[in-house]
């Protein structure tokens, strides 16, 4: 049976990164007031000491040393605390030596990423003054008793307010989400994504919770008070969520935490579905969806042929050749993937 296979409307949200450099630094807890259950900044970002303002200059300096296609844009991105709640006088420290950069031509923009409820006019002002164009909102959950019991320290309200005040300053708005929190389900979930396409954000990370040591969900997971997902468990909630986004032009930029020195696969004080090609497993169940359904409709008694763009040759196949091996087992035939459309 040959299938000639369009992906163009299942894989349209996901960001093509290869048209932009990313410069990150990282502020590891640094202006958030809450101790969420699933936190642990500084581990998160592999860093233990605070970032000074050299820091900061120097990292700059290192990245640009390295970007050479003149062609890509250049982004600053402050990632890991809540930038906005930071002490005003550290927030123009770091973001005086970024924008020198964007003065002198040499990078284009500035991100962060905040808290909802760490968002106002006169913060909005200051940020756009400094050429700040993306701001992040940790959403994580728009679901009052998901927020309530990953204590948050915020409300949905406040997600609501902030995404609008940023849209009307005209800064990019990006959401931060979390799949498998706390007393979230899929439906939860859901609810979650709609929400936030509402508001209109024109950038999504997913984020699948880890258990990280020295948290307070760590201990919950200890007393078997919570579960974490399985990595099957995350690519089926995530495929779903991804599906409403298809229903937009929201562009999701990452799906799953990067690794660092202290999140890797092989690190036993983590727990989840930690998996450093998340983003293909969940591409892979997408596609695989698609096919069962025109295969269901057709009787299979053939190998199974199918045509795709060259960009999507890997995907059909999937990581560990799972969508391979998945229909071979299941109909008895050989699975062949040709890039010829």
């Amino acid at each position: 049976m040959e299938i000639k296979l369009d992906l163009s409307q299942e894989l349209k949200n996901f960001a093509n990164k290869d048209n932009q450099y990313t410069i990150p630094i990282f502020i590891p807890h640094k202006g958030c007031p809450n101790n969420c259950v699933f936190c642990n900044q500084k581990k998160i970002s592999g860093q233990i000491e605070d970032v000074t303002i050299e820091d900061v200059d120097n990292k700059i300096k290192e990245y640009l040393e390295y970007y050479k296609d003149s062609s890509k844009k250049i982004e600053i991105a402050f990632f890991g605390g809540s930038f906005t709640g930071i002490d005003i006088e550290l927030q123009i420290s770091y973001l005086e030596v970024a924008n020198k950069y964007i003065k002198e031509g040499r990078v284009d923009s500035i991100r962060i990423s905040t808290r909802p409820d760490y968002i106002n006019e006169d913060i909005l002002a200051m940020l756009k003054k400094y050429n700040v164009k993306t701001i992040e909102l940790g959403v994580q959950s728009m679901d009052e008793k998901v927020l309530e019991v990953s204590q948050r320290g915020h409300t949905s309200q406040d997600v609501i307010t902030a995404s609008n005040l940023i849209r009307k300053y005209g800064i990019r708005l990006g959401h931060q989400i979390m799949i498998g929190l706390p007393e979230s389900t899929i439906e939860t979930e859901l609810y979650t994504i709609r929400e936030c396409l509402k508001l209109e954000p024109k950038q999504l990370r997913i984020y699948p919770v880890y258990v990280i040591e020295d948290s307070e969900l760590y201990a919950m997971y200890k007393n078997s008070v919570y579960k974490p997902l399985s990595i099957s468990e995350a690519v089926s909630r995530c495929s779903k969520v991804i599906k409403e986004c298809t229903k937009t032009d929201v562009a999701i930029i990452r799906l799953g935490l990067q690794s660092t020195e202290d999140i890797t696969i092989a690190n036993t004080n983590i727990y989840g579905p930690v998996s450093d090609n998340l983003a293909e497993y969940v591409m892979a169940e997408i596609v695989r969806n698609k096919i069962e359904k025109i295969l269901d409709n057709n009787l299979i008694n053939d190998d199974i042929i199918i045509y795709v763009q060259k960009r999507y040759v890997s995907i059909c196949v999937g990581p560990k050749k799972i969508n391979k091996i998945y229909f071979e087992q299941k109909y008895n035939v050989k699975y062949i993937v040709k890039g010829e459309i």
